[in-house]
């Protein structure tokens, strides 16, 4: 008879096979260049989704009732951020960093393609055995410790 532990269960996320998220991508199982894990990328999220709440109320207050206005500053913040350094603040915070494959920042244009798809949501929850969201394989990045 089939049992739950022989399908598994969304909550429990990918199998990984007997290895550790990022090793078919030649990355080590903890410590810098590591593969950022689920509880950082939440903290940097809320500290980046909060930001970009703050700004827009402060930029334009009473027009970000349904959110938008935070959707269109956190796409900007993502664009221009991890464009430039590779670190959103909230990345920052965290020790986090997008990197391509290789190990280099992002750039601005894997950039607009991961913070397009990001910002959609669906994309970031949806991810592989090496912890990259639809968004990160698209754009062809990875987030990584960098501490």
């Amino acid at each position: 008879m089939i049992d739950r532990r022989d399908l598994g269960s969304w909550l429990e996320g990918p199998r990984t096979r007997g290895g550790h998220p990022g090793e078919r991508l030649g990355r080590p199982a903890q410590g810098p260049g590591s593969v950022g894990r689920p509880g950082r990328r939440l903290v940097a999220l809320v500290v980046d989704w909060y930001l970009c709440w703050a700004l827009a109320q402060w930029l334009l207050p009473g027009w970000n009732d349904h959110g938008l206005v935070t959707v269109g500053v956190l796409l900007a913040l993502n664009v221009l951020a991890v464009g430039a350094t590779g670190h959103t603040p909230g990345h920052l915070l965290t020790g986090l960093q997008v990197q391509t494959l290789e190990g280099r920042p992002a750039g601005f244009a894997r950039a607009v393609v991961r913070a397009v798809l990001l910002c959609l949501v669906i994309p970031a929850v949806v991810f592989d055995a090496d912890q990259r969201g639809l968004h990160d394989r698209a754009a062809g990045t990875l987030l990584v410790r960098v501490r």
